[in-house]
């Protein structure tokens, strides 16, 4: 059983939990901050069926038990709660993120309780209403206490939204070192490029401007 519970901590730790939140966050709302547009029926339902093949493979990689079924209705729902925890990564300061917390946890969640999931797993702290609530009740919950716990450990935001205006996903903020501003070393670079580009045009313009004022 040591050793059961050992990889089982290891697989859902609280740092684990929270980056499974950015990740479903970042699969669900492909809108970024906005709220989805309507759409016809039929584009609508290949999305669905897209956005819930990418839950499913995000739940998978976090160790979610198979089988991982999701219906339509799931993923709409999950969208929803998606939308209420960015708010948390959109806050600007610990303030604002543990006022954010507050909220969802005074009207989203349940009493704090322990389970062990029949003797599944080792007893392990759960904020849904019984152990097989829905899986937006569930997405919603157990982010709240993960993003909580994280904001309490290091007393900063738990997380924050991409600077870059080419993706504004979500991410985890964790370890010491400076506060982060992109996602990924991806978009880190995207936009140290794109700075860089911007700023030699404008050297380029000067340039040229400062060349023809002296003719006549």
């Amino acid at each position: 059983m040591a050793a059961l519970s050992d990889d089982w901590s290891a697989r859902h730790s609280v740092l684990a939990n929270a980056r499974r939140t950015a990740a479903l966050i970042n699969a669900l709302s492909g809108t970024g901050d906005r709220e989805p547009q309507p759409k016809p029926a039929a584009e609508a339902e290949v999305e669905a069926a897209t956005v819930a093949a990418a839950v499913a493979e995000v739940l998978r990689k976090y160790g979610e038990s198979e089988p991982v079924e999701l219906a339509p209705d799931d993923v709409v729902r999950m969208r929803v709660a998606a939308l209420l925890l960015r708010e948390v990564f959109a806050a600007e300061d610990v303030d604002a993120a543990a006022a954010a917390l507050n909220r969802l946890l005074a009207e989203q969640t349940g009493p704090l309780r322990l389970t062990s999931h029949g003797g599944s797993a080792p007893w392990h702290p759960h904020l849904d209403s019984h152990d097989d609530a829905p899986w937006d009740e569930w997405f919603l919950t157990s982010s709240c206490l993960a993003l909580t716990v994280l904001l309490w450990d290091h007393q900063r935001p738990p997380g924050g939204l991409c600077a870059s205006p080419a993706c504004r996903n979500v991410y985890i903020t964790s370890g010491p070192g400076p506060a982060r501003r992109y996602c990924s070393r991806r978009c880190a670079t995207r936009e140290r490029v794109a700075a860089h580009r911007r700023g030699q045009r404008a050297t380029d313009t000067k340039s040229h401007s400062g060349s023809g004022s002296g003719t006549s």
